[in-house]
């Protein structure tokens, strides 16, 4: 039994897909900014020599890293308000909750870009004088950064595709403008294929453009 694919519905449906679109990156930008600044105080408490810091920040990070994506977007969007009685805009409570989960990955690739740096590097900034945070923002941070931008980028792009999660909460992304249609047109698979070819073109240049910096990259270090 062959399906009789109805292309004929896309052209119609695009206009919408496309707002949806424009919301899944407004997110996604929103969340990589706020998520880069998390993840740069992650890393630092990460580094700090005292276990009151240290300790707490390391269970941050395990604790995001080691539970679904979904169950935190659900926990803060509905368990937020009961237990807190903190009710956010739903935009807010997405925002909220990726900006948490993404800040725990960023900021342990940061870490691990502050490490890489020379060690002779920082020594020459202490003889030079330099205070910590003059340090770490004209010596240790940049070195650091152009080490995990690769990393950062595979991030955000995986950012990018993970936002498809906020639909469960009924907000208007690409991903819940495609399901929408689906139950409007009786078209599931032309939508969601639809749907899906958007995110591969928006996400597969970018991948292939992060592949290629990281090469660049290591061809300058070496």
């Amino acid at each position: 039994m062959s399906y009789d694919w109805a292309w004929r519905v896309v052209p119609r449906a695009l206009p919408v897909l496309l707002e949806g679109l424009r919301l899944t990156i407004t997110i996604t930008l929103v969340v990589i900014v706020l998520g880069l600044l998390l993840g740069i105080l992650v890393a630092a408490g990460r580094l700090a020599r005292s276990p009151f810091i240290n300790k707490p920040v390391a269970a941050y990070i395990e604790f995001f890293r080691g539970t679904p994506a979904l169950v935190q977007l659900v926990w803060i969007y509905y368990c937020l308000p009961i237990v807190l009685g903190l009710e956010l805009p739903s935009f807010a409570s997405i925002v909220v909750a990726l900006t948490l989960n993404v800040g725990a990955f960023f900021g342990e690739s940061i870490r691990a870009g502050i490490q890489a740096v020379p060690r002779d590097q920082v020594e020459a900034a202490d003889i030079l004088g330099f205070g910590y945070v003059d340090k770490m923002r004209f010596v240790v941070l940049p070195q650091a950064f152009r080490i995990i931008i690769p990393v950062i980028l595979s991030q955000s792009i995986s950012l990018f595709k993970d936002t498809s999660l906020v639909s469960t909460l009924g907000v208007a992304d690409l991903m819940y403008q495609a399901r929408v249609l689906s139950t409007q047109t009786y078209r599931p698979l032309e939508i969601l294929t639809t749907a899906a070819m958007i995110y591969f073109l928006l996400a597969f240049p970018c991948t292939v453009a992060t592949r290629m910096l990281e090469l660049r990259l290591a061809r300058a270090r070496h």
